[in-house]
């Protein structure tokens, strides 16, 4: 059974850091790209970061560039996204997703990814 499971969310005070995890089960991370998206409240789900082995290329949303970083550990099975000088607005459910081969210019969008983790939550408050 494929499935995506995360972790390492809760709350965190503004300036804070988190690394969330999304460990990947039935299936092997290896060819896929790795997406994280989130979802404020009230808001629609935006993509986050991609990075995919296929082009080695990497992708940032502008309002987390310098502040998250995507990785993957293809042995573990794993994928990361280390969040630093977090602020309220980064709050929202964060969602994990592989899609077969690379990001692509539009890895902003969830139409392409065939897979979804179940999301965890990440709070920015003091």
């Amino acid at each position: 059974q494929v499935q995506l499971v995360e972790s390492g969310g809760g709350l965190v005070q503004p300036g804070g850091s988190l690394r969330l995890s999304c460990a990947a089960a039935g299936f092997t991370l290896n060819n896929y790209a790795i997406g994280w998206f989130r979802q404020a409240p009230g808001k629609e789900r935006e993509g986050v970061s991609c990075t995919s082995d296929a082009d080695g290329r990497t992708y940032y949303s502008d309002s987390v560039k310098g502040r998250f970083t995507i990785s993957r550990d293809n042995a573990k099975n794993t994928a990361f996204l280390q969040m630093s000088s977090l602020k309220p607005d980064d709050t929202g459910v964060y969602y994990c997703a592989v899609g077969w081969g690379a990001c692509g210019v539009s890895w902003y969008g969830d139409f392409g990814y065939d897979h979804w983790g179940q999301g965890t939550r990440v709070t920015v408050s003091s």
